[in-house]
């Protein structure tokens, strides 16, 4: 029996093993437009509210491939020289779906009149659902109209558990120059699923960097060379990426996903436009360059972001003085 290599792929990383890692940080290519999503501590840089949207799938012409969806918002919170926000995320990945719900918190340092320094915490509540029916074990029997798996560890239907978690963070900003570190998945949080075998899914601690340099070419042209890195300390994946923007409206570039032949994963292609004050679109296409090249027709990745551009409570009332003559 030939086995779909979606549901082999689940299989065989998540109900393998009594214990488990659980999926880490989800892959995004305009990381560049959403960097709230990566560092919390970048929480009110956008100087007003920021709302920011994003689609990706992944590996397209892959059965059962990731298929990603992420929103966030966060603003300025000028009476307590802070920063606040949330990020939603839903991530499908065969009988796989994750839901993560952050809120954050950061406090913002004026360090000069150009330079500033943030430190953000950001609580979040994580729910993994596992569709067993979609699952088929080797030794199963699936001719009839009910799902026999004949595995402890593998549910005949849909399993979801919770976990709470925490990441902190640091962000730091001048006029051209800016870079973020975080912490993400603090307390390891372990989801637990009470199956015939108790199986527990583990979130491990990642950390990301994020360096970016703004350097202006004439009056109309800049050129903005970033690093992203993601790792767990054991493992480490990095995005390099050049963006030139013309007269601060459209843009276009290439980042390479990558830096040996055991970490190579793919080139890719972006563009994008400000429209208007407000709203910016960014669309990028990663071309596969590992050897899953040869099962897919790349990847596709839009994001819109929306600026309010313009202050949102930001002055104090003035003290309400009551003439007793009037009422």
């Amino acid at each position: 029996m030939i086995y779909p290599p979606k549901l082999l792929l689940i299989l065989l990383i998540f109900f393998g093993i009594k214990d488990a890692q659980s999926q880490q940080q989800t892959q995004y290519s305009l990381y560049m437009y959403n960097k709230y999503k990566f560092n919390v501590a970048y929480g009110g840089f956008d100087d007003y509210l920021s709302i920011t949207g994003v689609f990706r799938k992944q590996w397209v012409g892959l059965e059962g491939s990731p298929m990603t969806q992420n929103l966030s918002a966060h603003l300025p919170w000028n009476y307590l020289n802070s920063g606040i926000g949330i990020n939603i995320e839903n991530d499908q990945l065969g009988a796989e779906q994750n839901l993560a719900i952050n809120l954050s918190y950061n406090y913002i340092s004026q360090l000069s009149k150009e330079s500033k320094l943030s430190i953000g915490i950001g609580g979040s509540l994580l729910q993994k659902t596992i569709d067993g029916t979609l699952l088929r074990a080797p030794d199963g029997n699936y001719e009839g109209p009910t799902l026999t798996h004949n595995d402890d560890y593998i549910p005949s239907n849909k399993v979801s558990a919770f976990a709470p978690d925490l990441s902190l963070a640091v962000y730091y900003s001048m006029k051209r120059f800016e870079v973020g570190v975080s912490a993400n998945n603090l307390l390891e949080s372990k989801l637990s699923y009470e199956l015939d075998a108790i199986t527990e899914l583990k979130y491990f601690r990642n950390y990301t960097l994020l360096m970016n340099y703004n350097i202006g070419i004439g009056p109309k042209f800049e050129i903005e060379p970033s690093i992203f890195l993601k790792s767990d300390i054991v493992q480490t994946q990095s995005d390099v990426s050049v963006v030139l923007t013309y007269n601060n409206s459209f843009f276009g570039g290439m980042s390479l996903r990558g830096y040996n032949n055991s970490t190579l994963d793919a080139v890719i292609f972006l563009a994008g436009m400000k429209y208007k004050e407000n709203i910016t679109v960014a669309y990028s296409y990663d071309l596969s360059l590992s050897t899953l090249k040869t099962v897919n027709r790349g990847s596709h990745e839009i994001v819109v972001n929306y600026n309010l551009n313009k202050d949102l409570g930001s002055e104090i009332p003035a003290k309400v003085i009551y003439n007793p003559r009037h009422f």
